[in-house]
């Protein structure tokens, strides 16, 4: 265990505003907290937290952040509380401590929680100082380092898997590769040993050759780059047998097939040296095609900054490259740590979300409390994307993942540009709004005031925040939808007992939420839209027997309920009958969907077609927009072209075909069963009359489900 003169001394070396003093306090402190407990592997539990400090060390964090790291766990699991911490140590440090504290807390709690939970506990609760969460990966890596030691093995699968689905993509966001692929291994040990020891021995057996490959090669990457007048350290970088596994897998090639198991990074002085370098290597010899990615003028979305190119070598196998600066280096090996500067003093701003432009929006998700399934789910997915990199008319640089769509792009811009984007122009041409982008291209999103998202956009999107955005706008509308038309609903049933919607009163709605445990009057409106509450049941709540005015025998004898097709997010048109404007209608309450409308006469009504609780009569508004499916039947005598020519009389007349089949009846005659969309009966019958214009179509008609 590493001693506190030997931590602080550590410290020393890379900070030199370090009060020891403190640092001393909370080793001690520490030690005397934990004095009585042990670890699971039976040693003092002191070491832990060191470890921890230590690892905060590596780091090269400030002093605030490595004290946390001794103190982490004396909140949660010792005499101490918050307010003891703060007067020994500052609100800082207590902040910070209480901080990590809320994480292990929400992690005890694991198995009755979803990933997706803990995900946004975990994002909540490190969402006001990121060096929160620089302390629990350091818990994390430290706790994987030992988890042999469990002897719960569920418990140890639970956490592996906990750490390979959360922990390592956060250390991946954050620019932590090392601790990244330590911690991905360290999972790999538990939830997959007999592949890693596999992979192992192969190691084990080309780790001569392969280190007298290392070095020739070394040897002369060196030689070239010092005869070009190029000053560069090269370092080796061996791939963990998880990463060499995961490559297995993707690529579908056998162990011995995989040659690039040591990398080489090239680390230069300057970026202008960088990219002579990558010029110098082409040219001896041949690159591998979409191998070579510039990070350096596009940097990963995590700010990670390389060149990266693969080349057939000097041994006439691949070797990967990695060409960079210092600077960049330490990035790529310490990440968001590596931004600490200490050259003045230690004070500097904490460091939020906000840096980090995926993590702000996955805030901002959470703050819509969105289905935390959902925001996980392709949250998770970025964090494993590679990026596309757009421009906006202006010049501006936006970072997408790959396979964004235009609609992905608005989103990332403004909220409301995707809300009200009708349009999309790439490089000055139009585009479907489902198209996927490739950086380089300059993106113009066409809007328009009033103009709302489509629920079809979820088909394509893949940013959480568009996802988050598109369903939050929708969930508004829907509610507004199924109140209005729940309304519509009452109206109908309360004209059964002589009364209107409008004419209820007060103590009437007091007395159905009492009757139904309903929080609002307008959570009932809205669960009749829905479906999930009968109007004429919520009418016999509303008007008790003594109070309605209409005979018995006039029941059910109100208008029909308007429906314009407007009410788009809850009106569902069955598909055995397919209803279009013009046509006689009945409404079949259904829960979760609402209202379906069927054709009046459509036989599957026949079980509920007089019971007023459960169907009634529509009517459709005066003006109905919309195109709507409808399945036709064609007896036609077979010829040469004669479904082209079919199909071309109804496009003539504005009709898109959904689906068309052909079977043969007999020699002489063949059935052809098409779906087209109309926008009402009308339409229809233009396009029927047309079709029937051609000499091969002996019989038209329209398949009702009568």
């Amino acid at each position: 265990m590493l001693k506190s003169e030997e931590l602080i001394k550590k410290v020393k070396s890379y900070n030199k505003f370090l009060n020891p003093e403190t640092l001393n306090k909370a080793y001690e402190f520490a030690l005397k907290a934990h004095k009585t407990q042990k670890r699971d592997e039976g040693i003092p539990y002191i070491i832990h937290p060191v470890a921890v400090a230590n690892i905060l060390t590596d780091l090269k964090l400030d002093s605030a952040t490595i004290t946390t790291g001794l103190l982490h766990d004396t909140i949660e699991d010792t005499y101490a509380t918050y307010n003891t911490i703060k007067e020994e140590f500052g609100q800082e440090v207590a902040d910070l401590v209480d901080g990590v504290t809320k994480i292990s807390e929400f992690e005890n709690q694991a198995v009755q929680n979803s990933k997706a939970e803990n995900f946004r506990k975990l994002i909540l609760a490190t969402s006001k100082d990121i060096r929160v969460l620089l302390v629990k990966i350091a818990d994390r890596l430290h706790n994987m380092r030992t988890i042999k030691f469990v002897k719960d093995k569920n418990k140890q699968i639970r956490k592996a898997k906990e750490t390979m689905e959360i922990y390592a993509p956060l250390a991946d966001r954050m620019g932590m590769n090392r601790i990244r692929d330590e911690l991905e291994d360290l999972s790999f040990q538990i939830l997959n040993n007999d592949a890693r020891e596999l992979i192992k021995k192969r190691l084990d057996e080309i780790k001569e050759n392969r280190t007298s490959s290392f070095k020739n090669i070394s040897y002369e990457f060196s030689n070239l780059l010092n005869q070009n007048e190029l000053n560069a350290q090269i370092i080796g970088r061996e791939k963990t047998p998880f990463s060499i596994w995961r490559k297995v897998q993707k690529k579908r090639v056998s162990l011995e097939q995989i040659s690039d198991i040591i990398g080489f990074r090239i680390i230069l002085d300057n970026i202008e040296d960088c990219y002579k370098a990558l010029g110098i290597f082409h040219s001896k010899w041949n690159c591998i095609p979409g191998k070579f990615k510039d990070y350096i003028s596009s940097p990963k979305i995590n700010k990670y900054q390389s060149l990266h190119t693969s080349i057939f070598g000097p041994n006439k196998r691949p070797i990967e490259i990695q060409i960079r600066t210092m600077p960049m280096h330490e990035f790529a090996e310490r990440g968001v740590a590596s931004h600490w500067k200490y050259k003045s003093s230690e004070k500097f701003n904490s460091l939020t979300w906000k840096e980090y432009d995926w993590l702000k929006d996955l805030v901002e998700i959470i703050d819509r409390n969105e289905n935390p399934e959902h925001y996980f789910e392709y949250t998770k997915l970025q964090m494993f994307q590679e990026n596309v990199f757009c421009f906006t008319p202006k010049g501006s640089l936006i970072k997408l993942p790959k396979d964004a769509t235009p609609i992905d792009f608005a989103y990332s811009v403004h909220t409301d540009l995707g809300n009200s984007c009708i349009a999309c122009r790439v490089d000055g041409e139009l585009t479907p709004l489902s198209e996927q982008l490739e950086s380089g291209q300059k993106i113009e999103i066409v809007s328009t005031e009033g103009a709302q998202p489509n629920p079809n956009w979820l088909n394509f999107v893949v940013t959480a925040k568009a996802r988050s955005a598109i369903r939050h706008f929708l969930k508004n509308q829907q509610h507004d939808e199924s109140v209005d038309l729940g309304k519509r609903l009452l109206d109908r049933a309360l004209a059964n007992y002589g009364t209107k919607y409008n004419q209820l009163r007060k103590s009437q709605i007091k007395r159905l939420l009492k009757e139904t445990s309903a929080p609002t009057f307008e959570y009932v409106l809205q669960q009749i839209g829905l479906g999930n509450r009968v109007p004429f049941a919520v009418a016999n709540l509303l008007v008790p027997p003594s109070k309605r005015n209409i005979p018995e025998g006039k029941r059910n004898s109100s208008l029909p309920v308007v429906i314009d097709a407007s009410d788009g997010l809850l009106l569902q048109y069955a598909r055995c009958c397919h209803p279009i404007p013009g046509d006689p209608i009945l409404g079949h309450v259904t829960p979760g969907k609402g209202l379906v409308i069927h054709l009046e006469s459509c036989r599957n009504l026949k079980e509920v077609r007089f019971h007023p609780e459960k169907c009634m009569p529509l009517t459709w508004s005066r003006v109905v927009h919309g195109e709507f499916p409808v399945e036709l039947k064609v007896e036609i005598t077979p010829e040469r072209g004669f479904i082209a020519a079919l199909a071309s009389r109804m496009t003539e007349e504005d009709a898109t075909i959904e689906t068309i089949n052909v079977t043969e009846k007999d020699a002489f005659t063949s059935i052809v069963d098409v779906v087209i969309t109309v926008r009402d009966r009308i339409h229809l019958a233009e396009i029927l009359r047309r079709a029937r214009s051609l000499t091969s179509v002996r019989r038209i008609y329209r398949v009702r489900n009568k």
